[in-house]
């Protein structure tokens, strides 16, 4: 079957929320700052209804195998641009990842972004996870910034 990009509808919200959770528990070893038990790092519903953001599955025979966000922020006001599109939320369950299905969710969201009149985009991405990075710069994005951290009870100060 081929696949199909669409608009995720309320009534995906059971599958999404799964995506989240599994988004939530592949990063976990990525980042020691996320909360043990249950978390949620979006309101899928609103990213749904909203309508400065929208969110894309790819479905092949009825099932959600990828899924995506793009949302509209108001931008810093020293920048070129007064607004950007911020992308996230970029899930494949494991036994469908390497089959491009991220590729056309990305393709969607930027598309969608496009059509707002949106010309800068911006993700967040671990530094530790090169399979996305390099899956992020085939679509053109950059390395831009770095985000540091450190936890001040490890520091002998």
């Amino acid at each position: 079957m081929q696949p199909i990009v669409r608009k995720a509808l309320l009534e995906d919200l059971p599958t999404l929320l799964e995506f989240e959770q599994g988004l939530i528990e592949a990063e976990r070893p990525m980042d020691p700052t996320i909360k043990e038990g249950k978390i949620s790092y979006y309101d899928i519903s609103l990213l749904i209804t909203n309508d400065n953001s929208d969110v894309f599955v790819v479905t092949i025979n009825d099932e959600i195998i990828a899924s995506g966000y793009a949302k509209i922020l108001e931008d810093r006001p020293y920048l070129k641009h007064d607004k950007q599109g911020y992308l996230g939320f970029m899930f494949v369950p494991e036994k469908h990842r390497g089959n491009g299905y991220n590729k056309l969710i990305m393709d969607a969201l930027i598309k969608w972004c496009k059509e707002r009149k949106v010309h800068e985009l911006r993700l967040d991405v671990y530094d530790i996870n090169p399979s996305a990075i390099r899956a992020y710069e085939k679509a053109g994005f950059k390395k831009h910034l770095i985000n540091m951290r450190v936890d001040i009870e490890d520091l002998d100060i």
